[in-house]
């Protein structure tokens, strides 16, 4: 199996776990989570011939840790960066001072003027360094990064949640909390 094909596989697990399980006939719990024989089912009758194996790989190889099994290694959810309303049960957690939010250029003005939203997602997504924060931005465009002052958020009484895979998760961050570094 090839790495473009587990790489195709990946993106339309990614898909279906975060914003359309209907893709492949599926429904997800109340937690996010999947029936793994479902899903194989359901991307193979779609089209996308997969089987456990090569969804194990894509688990354990992904490098964003986009995927958790569960205990038993019946279910498979994302970790985060869900449209479709679901509790993956994130822990409240203390943010470090400073987080990171990566995103184009193009897009810049708009969040200097309303602050990070969801943008459709459940949570703004940041991140604890700026080699990765201009990493997600270099994928939209020319990056830009945003210096968020998590500590002080945190400190006013807005919660924050940290994923199973790193990523720092919070539902909005207000202009004042943010400072550009072009």
């Amino acid at each position: 199996m090839g790495y473009r094909n587990l790489k195709s596989l990946s993106v339309f697990i990614s898909l279906v776990l975060r914003h359309k399980p209907e893709a492949a006939g599926i429904s997800l719990d109340e937690h996010g989570w999947a029936d793994i024989e479902k899903l194989l089912a359901g991307m193979n009758a779609s089209g996308h011939r997969i089987d456990r194996e090569m969804l194990e790989e894509i688990v354990r190889t992904d490098e964003k840790g986009r995927y958790s099994l569960s205990e038993d290694g019946a279910k498979i959810r994302a970790n985060q960066g869900h449209s479709v309303p679901v509790d993956v049960e994130l822990s409240p957690a203390q943010p470090p001072e400073i987080l990171y939010h990566g995103t184009a250029e193009r897009f810049a003005y708009a969040i200097r003027e309303g602050g990070l939203l969801p943008m459709g997602r459940l949570y703004v997504h940041l991140s604890k360094d700026v080699e990765t924060a201009v990493k997600v931005g270099s994928r939209h465009g020319k990056p830009v990064v945003f210096e968020v002052e998590s500590g002080r958020m945190y400190r006013d009484g807005i919660p924050f949640y940290l994923s199973c895979n790193g990523v720092w998760l919070t539902k909005a961050v207000k202009p004042g909390y943010l400072k550009g570094r072009e």
